[in-house]
């Protein structure tokens, strides 16, 4: 005779149980949801729509008219602006973006002690990078430095003659360039951090060998610091290259486009004339030629760069 199986009824719990299993399959993609949906409507699909539009002619107002490459020809054979904003965008970004990282490096240097109120120092120089971006500091750095400012009625008061920090062609980029140096928070805390990780041991043996600060500083600190130089340096060149709000609040792109940044172009090409078409090919633009300046900065930093493990990128 054939044996007849019984099978008995699943319990409640069991059932739970083998659902929460298969749960926990998708618990990685549950936790990284939020992200994967903010990536996919915030970020690629703006993206992708933004070079869509680089090929059509475009005012927001319409409706979007293919055209191809002419947005881009048009750029690099017409737009004699073009060539000024990347002009000023390269000198701004040469000339902020090194005084940023040597001005962060040596107050990191500074705050690498031990104090029982070190922490409140290293707060009080990273507040700076919080409110630095903002367009109510933009504002401020405009009134210090305006021709009738506090910074010309101090030189006033010591016998030297105001100067033209806004209003001079000559000097306007090294004050917009001055309001990003000031900025040095962030970056000086990730020095800070670097210099946490430097063997202590490696110090005790140059000064056993009587080695001097000046060599220490170039033959251990630097070289080892190589690696947090590079992060720090591609960070603020991206970070450069993409500055808008004190060209924008501070000077207008003035005086006589001497300070007519690159970010500054795209927005009154997309927001005063409302050619958005032509200001997303701008910006993929600028999008390639940050990538090609990073590449470039990677593919050099294997002459100078220095990694304990003797590893490379």
């Amino acid at each position: 005779m054939d044996t007849i199986v019984i099978k008995k009824p699943k319990t409640k719990n069991q059932t739970i149980t083998k659902t929460l299993k298969k749960l926990e399959k998708y618990e990685g993609v549950l936790y990284i949801l939020p992200w994967i949906i903010g990536f996919l409507f915030l970020q690629l699909f703006p993206l992708l729509m933004s070079f869509y539009y680089s090929l059509t002619e475009y005012s927001i107002m319409g409706k979007p008219t293919f055209i191809g490459l002419e947005n881009y020809i048009h750029a690099f054979t017409e737009d004699r602006l073009f060539y000024q904003s990347l002009k000023t965008t390269f000198i701004y970004v040469f000339l902020a973006v090194p005084l940023k990282l040597v001005f962060a490096l040596a107050v990191a240097m500074m705050l690498n002690v031990k104090l029982r109120t070190i922490s409140l120092y290293r707060t009080i120089y990273y507040i700076p990078s919080l409110l630095g971006g903002s367009v109510a500091i933009a504002t401020i750095w405009r009134f210090l430095f305006s021709n009738e400012g506090v910074i010309n009625n101090l030189l006033s008061q010591v016998g030297i003659d105001p100067v033209g920090w806004l209003s001079d062609p000559k000097v306007a980029i090294f004050t917009l360039s001055g309001l990003t140096i000031w900025q040095f928070g962030s970056s000086m805390v990730i020095f800070l951090a670097g210099l946490k990780q430097i063997p202590q041991s490696l110090y005790e043996a140059a000064i056993v060998d009587g080695a001097g600060k000046f060599h220490i500083f170039f033959k251990i600190t630097l070289p080892m610091l190589t690696p947090v130089i590079l992060f720090n340096m591609v960070m603020q060149m991206i970070s450069a290259f993409q500055e808008f709000t004190s060209a924008y609040v501070i000077t207008s792109g003035g005086p006589l486009r001497s300070t007519y940044l690159y970010g500054l172009m795209i927005y009154e090409n997309a927001f005063t004339y409302y050619r958005m078409g032509y200001a997303s090919a701008l910006s993929w633009i600028l999008f390639i030629l940050i990538l090609i300046v990073t590449v470039g900065v990677f593919k050099g930093s294997k002459r100078w760069v220095h990694y304990e493990d003797g590893g490379d990128f």
